[in-house]
């Protein structure tokens, strides 16, 4: 077919062209012709379904599925803007941005998408840092002529990214501030999504979206699709970023931006305002497209991250000590932050491991404990669930002799019931911190108590959990997130055991909605005021729900990727699809979806933009 239009072609402009220039039109459209060819067909029709819909473009297949279904028409936009007068509370949004030489394309795009803005009741306060290239004065100086909303101060000495931002910040006078630096974009709708949310928050101090990057062509990528706020995650990584918003008077009695965290001065302010308020509200939408190029602070050379990875952890270690929780803040190789608290108590930790035969494997286990554990103050109380083999009653006897002040064993043969073994567990303890653990783990890292202790005692944390690997060293869990799967899933299961994960999400402490109780650490008195746990689920989900009442009790759970064990999962049982296993397991998914369903459809702690169907934190497509 393509080749008959192009003899056509030939026939139709021979009599008008010279034969040199018909000869150059048809090799074009023959080379068009092979790019379309080899161009996968799900990304033509992506590039041309975003040239319909007038909506960005990406290479990312995914992504560019997302866009076309979530990012806003000109129709949509057309709505917003009839609506904008509708709305009860109608701020002054205060964009602050620096600019120190920025590209001159890219700074006009900055201030175009701000002028393009859905929500009109905006102003764009400018801080020029003394900038020495030449276009810059009279491209601001013309945009402050062409609306009277945007504000420029030009500064005479170069000050850094502080001192230029507090120098915007004297020119605000409207409610709340949001941050834009100089070479990115916002959505047309962004500040009108703020708008809406603070007019459903009217108490609210600070707002954060989602974000993209924006790279070659104006193609968008990498969208970063965050939890709710999740303080213990924030200590690791500044994850909220952009596009931030502020309360002003906030701001303004924290004392704005401090010098000496250039770099990281957005993360030094936010630890600080988040001191004074809970009152944060994330919103679910891409409304930042963050710039990719050489220059940009997306793509620092290496001192450029070390400066700011320096002023990071003097943010974080400032954090610390404002709020009275001694620790360190610990680089790991790989630039992650890490929170270590000092232990202030020792308590005792029980450990309590329900078992059954596979002396093996519970050998191993306890082995491990005894052999690998720096804490000093533990016990280690087994509940034998009726092993019928001699070598699984040997192993008992030989720990009880071997470590008579810290091991202790007891019978409880009942048919399985994780909960009620578990249950029966802690009423023959007397530790202040309970460790549920499976017979089927092995301890890795020799200061794992200490670890879990360091959190566990702080008043606001729930259950602690571990990065619990399998034999080859991929994942078995690292979190878990409510209603993939359709209750649970375990995060970034199957993973390398030193892969970074979705924004870095394995290798950094985070808060999540529930972890694993194949190794569980809470306080005597936080499994006591939630219950324990739940008897009625024998099997599965019983530490998932004990997690889930935690949450419901104000308390926040957490996940630490440098406390590894092994762990070989359920050598102890067998499938739960046959038989009545089955019948019991989809009792026990039905009541979770009846005692849980708003927490199921909306984990705080992860995105609604995320997959339910898999544990990899892909995107979810509808």
């Amino acid at each position: 077919m393509l080749g008959g239009l192009l003899t056509d072609l030939k026939k139709t402009i021979k009599p008008f062209m010279p034969l040199w220039f018909i000869r150059f039109v048809v090799t074009v459209v023959y080379k068009i012709k092979d790019i379309i060819i080899n161009l996968p067909l799900s990304l033509i029709i992506n590039f041309t379904n975003s040239l319909i819909l007038d909506i960005p473009l990406s290479w990312e297949k995914y992504y560019s599925k997302w866009l076309i279904e979530n990012y806003p028409r000109q129709s949509d936009l057309d709505r917003m803007s009839e609506t904008v007068n509708c709305l009860k509370y109608q701020p002054v949004i205060s964009i602050i941005m620096h600019v120190f030489n920025s590209p001159q394309e890219f700074l006009e795009g900055t201030i175009e998408s701000v002028v393009n803005q859905v929500y009109p009741y905006w102003e764009l306060c400018i801080a020029d840092d003394a900038s020495t290239n030449e276009y810059i004065k009279p491209l601001l100086e013309e945009c402050m002529s062409s609306d009277p909303r945007i504000k420029v101060v030009f500064r005479n000495n170069t000050g850094h990214i502080s001192a230029c931002s507090n120098s915007a910040l004297e020119l605000v006078t409207g409610e709340f501030i949001a941050l834009l630096d100089q070479d990115d974009l916002l959505t047309p709708d962004a500040l009108y999504q703020v708008v809406i949310a603070i007019n459903k928050h009217p108490n609210v101090d600070m707002l954060y979206s989602d974000e993209d990057r924006i790279g070659r062509n104006n193609r968008l990528s990498a969208p970063f699709f965050k939890p709710d706020w999740c303080p213990d995650s924030f200590l690791s990584r500044m994850y909220s970023c952009h596009l931030g918003i502020y309360r002003v008077s906030l701001v303004r009695e924290i004392g704005g931006f401090r010098f000496g965290y250039e770099g990281s001065q957005d993360y030094d302010l936010v630890l600080r305002l988040t001191e004074k308020t809970n009152q944060i509200v994330h919103i679910p939408k891409v409304l930042y497209h963050w710039r990719i190029h050489p220059n940009s602070t997306s793509v620092k050379n290496e001192k450029s991250k070390d400066y700011a990875f320096t002023a990071a952890q003097r943010a974080v270690s400032d954090a610390l000590e404002r709020r009275r929780e001694p620790g360190t803040v610990i680089s790991t190789s790989r630039r992650y932050l890490i929170v270590r608290y000092e232990i202030l108590e020792p308590k005792k930790v029980s450990i309590i491991i329900p078992t059954k035969n596979f002396s093996n494997v519970l050998n191993n286990c306890l082995t491990s404990i005894f052999e690998k554990t720096q804490y000093d103050n533990y016990e280690v109380l087994v509940i034998d669930n009726g092993s019928t083999e001699a070598e699984a009653l040997e192993v008992l006897k030989y720990w009880k002799t071997t470590e008579a002040k810290r091991f202790e064993y007891k019978h409880l043969d009942i048919p399985f019931n994780f909960s009620r073994i578990n249950n029966y567990a802690v009423n023959h303890t007397t530790g202040d911190y309970l460790l549920f653990l499976n017979n089927d783990t092995e301890v890795i890292t020799l200061d794992w108590l200490n670890a879990m202790v360091e959190q566990v005692q702080r008043q606001s944390i729930g259950a602690v959990g571990a990065l619990l690997l399998y034999p080859d060293d991929t994942i078995q869990h690292a979190g878990v997130t409510a209603g993939v799967g359709g209750v649970a899933g375990h995060s970034h299961k199957y993973f390398k055991a030193y892969a970074d994960g979705y924004f870095s999400q394995i290798q950094t402490i985070n808060n999540y909605s529930a972890v694993t109780g194949a190794c569980l650490m809470c306080r005597r008195s936080v499994f006591e005021e939630v219950g324990g746990f739940e008897e009625e689920l024998s099997v599965a989900f019983n530490d998932v729900d004990l997690c889930f009442k935690m949450v419901e009790k104000g308390y926040r759970n957490i996940y630490l990727p440098h406390v590894r064990l092994y762990h070989y999962e359920s050598k102890s049982r067998g499938a739960d699809n046959i038989g009545e296993k089955e019948v019991r397991f989809r009792k026990e998914n039905l009541y979770m979806q009846n005692r849980w369903k708003d927490l199921i459809e909306n984990d705080p702690c992860y995105s609604p933009h995320l997959t339910r169907k898999y544990e990899d934190f892909s995107i979810r497509l509808d």
